[in-house]
């Protein structure tokens, strides 16, 4: 008889229960539909992507959709945008790098949603506490102006980023599979 070790034989027929309970409860508790991962750079930064509109309208809805599908990569612009303003700083540079560890463990490698005694945690609550801790915490050194700068730098270029960049494809890559994002 060989033995297998780290696996219990199983027939197949006990199996598909289990995937199909496990399909069951991912579908019913949706992990931050439409923003669970970073979206490819390659697909972010496109030059053919990119049209200046010609309506205020067609920026204003341009920016609404592009800040939900492109979130978590317009935060890590931002934050990369206080890093490079850090690099004199070296006190306030190790403090931004403790932060964004937990930014890494309580944000962005995150599957399931942040349980803090028996409550469910919604990521937008965790990425409004992550940025204001992490605000306040580096207003707390001595790089003041350097964050200030590069936090406004980092959101006109998301602001930017979001104004001329088209929808389109992304309403159609979705294909109806996530209510966050405004239909063009």
């Amino acid at each position: 008889m060989t033995t297998i070790y780290g696996t219990n034989p199983t027939a197949a027929n006990d199996l598909a229960p289990k995937l199909e309970y496990i399909t069951r409860t991912n579908n019913q508790h949706p992990v931050r539909p439409g923003l669970a991962t970073r979206r490819p750079w390659k697909q972010m930064l496109d030059l053919r992507s990119f049209h200046f509109p010609r309506k205020i309208a067609s920026v204003i809805t341009r920016i609404k959709t592009n800040i939900v599908y492109f979130q978590t990569n317009y935060t890590i612009v931002v934050l990369f945008s206080v890093f490079l303003s850090l690099i004199w700083k070296p006190f306030a540079l190790l403090i931004l790098l403790a932060l964004i560890g937990a930014w890494l463990f309580l944000y962005f490698l995150r599957d399931e949603p942040l349980t803090v005694f028996d409550r469910e945690i919604d990521h937008r609550v965790v990425l409004i506490v992550m940025s204001v801790l992490t605000l306040s915490v580096l207003f707390l050194t001595d790089a003041k102006l350097n964050i200030a700068v590069a936090v406004v730098v980092g959101v006109v270029v998301v602001l930017l980023h979001a104004a001329v960049r088209k929808t389109e494809e992304i309403n159609q890559n979705e294909d109806e599979t996530s209510p966050l994002l405004p239909q063009v």
